[in-house]
């Protein structure tokens, strides 16, 4: 399904095509490919480039069992187009690829392996959210670079590849329909195991499911925060905004982005008659009626909603 997906963007795109290897959360059931072997196909079948993660390979190490190093030599380098470095942090035996944090010297380290193996064409530092100084970043920049080395950066462009490997067996020319709509039924539940606190898939660990649920949340209510940042305030500062933001967004995936989801929590709280300080509930109130021009709901709303939800 993936190589078919592949083919259909490179017969779009005007420029060579390069993959990410993934930072795995949990282990897919009954999995018959190991991480090398199902990139390596992947190119294979298909002559895509390969973009590495190292940090993902970390990821993998920590959440899944996996020897980045096996995988480096496992994987047909020669088909690298770029290389990822990223930061991120260890939370209830769950490594999260934040791409806020300092890249540790774990990751490093895989870089250092990669750079033994192949020359990279180009290496990117990736930092999305809070971002130190600017002496630290430099710091984090300068280490890249003492790894790689200037000569092992290039500014050549990627070509297509493939590779002299035996074809996999029994490969169908296409995806069968009926292998992809259970992917996608079994992805779908496990998406929302993730965001809506379905239970969790047969086959999957629990426990690392909900850990990941849990700090999908967080990051949501980080993001909401950020967005609006009345709502703490108003609600008697950060850890009371963040007990009622993941009390609501246990089982309420977001639908229409961010600043959509701060009015949906607002709501959520006013149906509730919350808060239960009356001046933060009228703040709250004036806070919902600046954004959205309307009269705060109230709890026949919700009674209407539970009616509606249980037809549905």
């Amino acid at each position: 399904m993936l190589c078919e997906n592949v083919r259909i963007a490179q017969d779009a795109l005007p420029v060579p095509l390069a993959l990410e290897n993934i930072a795995a959360l949990v282990s897919w059931p009954g999995e018959e490919l190991t991480e090398g072997q199902f990139l390596t196909e992947l190119v294979e079948r298909t002559g895509v480039r390969l973009l590495i993660d190292v940090a993902n390979l970390h990821t993998n190490r920590v959440n899944r069992g996996e020897d980045p190093f096996v995988v480096l030599d496992a994987i047909p380098l020669e088909a690298l187009a770029y290389v990822h470095v990223a930061g991120g942090v260890e939370r209830d035996g769950v490594w999260h690829d934040t791409h806020a944090h300092p890249v540790p010297a774990v990751v490093l380290d895989i870089l250092a392996e990669l750079r033994k193996r192949v020359a990279p064409p180009g290496v990117l530092l990736e930092r999305d959210d809070d971002f130190p100084a600017e002496a630290e970043l430099a710091g984090e920049l300068a280490a890249i670079r003492g790894v790689v080395g200037a000569e092992g950066l290039s500014p050549a462009r990627p070509s297509p590849v493939r590779l002299n490997l035996p074809p996999a067996p029994h490969t169908p020319t296409g995806p069968d329909q009926r292998a992809r709509t259970s992917v996608g039924v079994e992805q779908a539940a496990l998406l929302s195991a993730l965001v809506a606190g379905t239970p969790v898939p047969e086959g999957f660990d629990r426990q690392r499911v909900r850990v990941q649920s849990r700090a999908l949340a967080a990051k949501r209510a980080g993001v909401v925060a950020k967005l609006a940042p009345e709502l703490p305030g108003i609600l008697g500062g950060e850890g009371p905004y963040r007990e009622a933001f993941l009390a609501y967004a246990r089982n309420r995936p977001m639908t229409a982005g961010y600043r959509r989801d701060a009015l949906d929590f607002a709501e959520h709280l006013l149906i509730r008659d919350l808060p239960a300080d009356p001046a933060a509930r009228r703040r709250l109130t004036s806070w919902w009626q600046d954004r959205v021009g309307a009269r705060p709901p109230r709890r026949i709303v919700r009674w209407a909603r539970t009616l509606v939800g249980r037809a549905a």
